[in-house]
């Protein structure tokens, strides 16, 4: 059997049961913590992936202070900072990126020459993984006491569908149609058919999400963002086979047989994660 799909086979009922465990239980308080805690270890998986590729470069990140920022951001978005919150998101911004820059002027003090290279790496690692990834925490945290049912389970049932549709038909129609290469220096194995598959697989999944468990988001709607969405998913991908490009790695880990690492399944969700959130506040609002 593909390792691919067999991979999915143990990994997606586990997603999928973190998911619906607030519909499932209802009454019982947290039922989300199997998702706070999935997103979590991710994460941070994610992000040790992220600072071996700066290991192979020899770019001196700071793997410590990048964690404690890290911490700090999981816990805003835990309890829903964007929307409650904002001035604390600043803050723990303006204060990591202050708390780096010391730290890192006594960590170079012997030789200042990879000094900016550490510090660039060390913020860009924790911003683009754990900033952006938790939105999908305050995704599933923070539209609890919305009027529509259950919007919480809504929304990331239906953002897994969307990007993993999308990277799923891009994938398999590539393989069995894909002739013409998309961005060959940055993916040699994207393709301009695979592109399409994963859209239209997309735009499938984003009707059937609004006739079965989601039809408080109209067609009309559900649709043009999957649409937007596997549009953005595709671009996330290639920032990060870019940033691997840039390491001489071909996949972040293989700890997913036939997945890669932890990195290359989160890299279409970190860049959809706040455009789900954000319109999820202007639309329900």
């Amino acid at each position: 059997m593909d390792k691919r799909v067999l991979t999915a086979i143990v990994a997606l009922p586990i997603l999928v049961l973190s998911i619906l465990l607030p519909y499932l239980l209802p009454n019982v308080e947290h039922a989300n913590a199997l998702f706070i805690l999935i997103a979590a270890f991710g994460l941070g998986a994610g992000l040790f992936e992220f600072f071996s590729f700066s290991k192979k470069l020899q770019l001196k990140a700071d793997a410590a202070i990048a964690y404690f920022g890290a911490t700090a951001f999981f816990l805003a978005f835990l309890f829903d900072a964007p929307q409650q919150m904002p001035d604390l998101m600043i803050l723990i911004s303006v204060g990591f990126v202050v708390s780096v820059l010391i730290t890192q002027t006594f960590r170079f003090q012997k030789d200042f020459s990879k000094m900016i290279t550490g510090t660039a790496v060390t913020l860009f690692g924790v911003f683009y993984v754990a900033f952006l990834g938790g939105f999908i925490v305050s995704t599933s945290t923070g539209f609890e006491k919305s009027t529509v049912p259950f919007l919480s389970c809504k929304l990331l049932g239906f953002f897994f569908l969307i990007v993993m549709g999308a990277d799923t038909g891009a994938y398999y129609v590539g393989k069995a149609i894909g002739k013409r290469k998309l961005v060959p220096k940055i993916s040699p194995s994207k393709t301009w058919e695979g592109l399409f598959g994963g859209i239209i697989v997309a735009c499938i999944f984003a009707a059937i999400s609004s006739a079965t468990f989601f039809p408080e988001l109209n067609y009309k709607v559900s649709i043009p963002l999957a649409l937007a969405m596997s549009l953005v998913a595709f671009f996330g991908d290639i920032a990060e086979s870019a940033i691997k490009r840039s390491a001489g790695v071909k996949d972040a880990a293989s700890i997913l047989p036939g997945h890669g690492g932890f990195l290359d399944r989160l890299d279409s969700l970190l860049f959809n994660a706040p455009i789900l959130y954000y319109f999820a506040r202007f639309y329900f609002s």
